[in-house]
């Protein structure tokens, strides 16, 4: 059971909305960051996956079927991610590199990399099944890369590209169906209430780490509709009448109520700081809800195989694929398809990144 939950809960963590406070028209000055700095789970993970020893990888086909050159790079998806777009939107690069990848050139590690990890959470014991780099081993590869940051530019100029970076963290959804709703190891220590408050308590540890080491630009996700994942729909019985289940997405508003009201406590920890909330929920859920609206077809089952259960290993060369994964919102039982990742970018474009335009740091 272990073995199955560790390549099947690899998750959905970056599409986001927030409240809008400023606008992102041509006639103002679009937020300046130095680069981009990736941490959490699959949703993210730009390839480290390849370098470690887990089932859980996308570095074989059908995966990458539609990113550039048609390759597959460790990206859980059938092309690009939500960083890969910011970081073209933000004019720093085509593409965000894994910081495990063995040649990354200079120009890479001034430009920002990912240290997020498939099947990664904010509980250690969530990669104890899963064999991924927990977040908290992320902050520790993230010290050798300020290392090398300084290395190449300089005390002084590294100090400025740590406090001008975009510093994305999207995690949390593999702890709650790892640990609590498809093995319950936790359920043993904590009601669903206490391991919210748990995994929200080890996310405001890690953002003080990286804000000891010269970070303060933070976009923090919250938990997707978990319960719309097309793998829990199928976990939950559900194989003709695929329909969300409610109890996991009560939970993940709940624990998504409860970061709004931790965020800005955060900020006001850490003196010139800013920290956006962006909230997945509702922007996935609006695209499973309303598909014709957004040019979908397909919502509770992924692209890949059946699309009730195939995910990292189950989804591969040998599998079938839809004809057109842009009418799905999911690409195999557990991560959105290029498109969706698209749509989320843009959205991100519009409304997270104008909240960073007037903030100044100390």
């Amino acid at each position: 059971m272990a073995c199955y939950a560790s390549y099947s809960i690899i998750l959905i963590h970056l599409c986001t909305s927030v409240v809008v406070v400023a606008s992102f028209g041509n006639d103002l000055i679009r937020p300046k960051f130095s680069s981009i700095l990736v941490f959490g789970d699959s949703t993210v993970d730009t390839g480290n996956n390849n370098y470690i020893k887990t089932l859980a990888k996308g570095n074989h086909f059908p995966y990458g079927k539609d990113f550039p050159g048609h390759v597959p790079t460790g990206r859980f998806s059938n092309g690009k991610l939500v960083p890969d777009f910011i970081a073209s939107v933000l004019n720093l690069k085509n593409t965000v590199p894994p910081f495990l990848h063995p040649n990354l050139s200079d120009e890479d590690l001034l430009t920002g990399v990912s240290f997020a990890s498939g099947g990664s959470g904010f509980d250690d014991l969530t990669t104890a099944l899963t064999g991924a780099i927990a977040v908290s081993q992320q902050i520790e590869y993230f010290k050798v890369y300020v290392g090398r940051l300084k290395a190449i530019a300089g005390e002084h100029e590294a100090k400025q590209i740590l406090r001008d970076s975009l510093v994305i963290i999207s995690a949390g959804t593999n702890d709650f169906l790892l640990n609590f709703y498809d093995i319950s190891t936790r359920k043993l220590e904590f009601n669903i209430d206490g391991y919210q408050d748990f995994v929200q308590s080890r996310l405001q540890i890690f953002m003080k780490e990286l804000y000891d080491l010269g970070c303060r630009k933070f976009a923090v996700s919250g938990l997707p509709c978990i319960g719309c994942i097309p793998i829990q729909i199928t976990k939950s019985g559900k194989i003709k009448d695929r329909k969300c289940v409610e109890d996991e997405n009560s939970d993940a508003k709940l624990y998504n109520r409860k970061l709004t009201r931790l965020l800005p406590k955060i900020q006001a920890m850490l003196p010139g700081s800013k920290v956006v909330y962006t909230d997945i929920y509702y922007t996935l859920i609006n695209l499973i809800n309303q598909p014709q609206k957004y040019g979908f077809k397909e919502t509770n089952k992924g692209c890949c195989g059946t699309g009730l259960f195939e995910v990292t290993p189950l989804c591969n060369e040998f599998t079938s694929t839809c004809d057109d994964p842009s009418k799905y919102v999911f690409w195999d039982s557990v991560h959105p398809t290029e498109v969706v990742y698209q749509y989320i970018a843009k959205y991100i474009q519009k409304e997270v990144l104008p909240m960073f335009q007037f903030h100044r740091d100390i």
